[in-house]
């Protein structure tokens, strides 16, 4: 069993930065595929990025690429999501997730995840 408690939200103007972090409990965080997705009003959840158990490889949907950096911890057992250049279409509840499955790819699906955070609020204004 694992918690994510996910922090850094805010609000910020458009053009702006925030860096949200994800906490985990438990001491095999470092054998978990971390993900962040989001999910914004009347929207379905979607998928932003994700990172490897060791934080070599990284994935991110294609809106994201350039302007999203995700990275990890695993000292900290924390993954943290860097948010620039943001705009008012970024606007949702972000969580993150864990992946506790032994499989060796980097899962970039909503199913493929088994832990979730509670999320925390990103409100971009124009």
């Amino acid at each position: 069993q694992v918690q994510l408690v996910e922090s850094g939200g805010g609000l910020v103007q458009a053009g702006g930065s925030l860096r949200l972090s994800c906490a985990a409990s438990g001491r095999t965080f470092s054998r978990y595929h971390m993900g962040w997705f989001r999910q914004a009003p009347g929207k379905e959840r979607e998928f932003v990025a994700a990172i490897s158990r060791s934080g070599d490889s990284t994935y991110y949907t294609v809106a994201m690429k350039g302007r999203f950096t995700i990275s990890r911890d695993n000292a900290k057992n924390t993954v943290y999501l860097q948010m620039n250049s943001l705009k008012p279409v970024d606007t949702a509840v972000y969580y993150c997730a864990a992946d506790s499955s032994p499989r060796l790819s980097v899962p970039r699906n909503l199913w493929e995840y088994d832990y979730w955070g509670q999320g925390t609020q990103v409100t971009v204004s124009s």
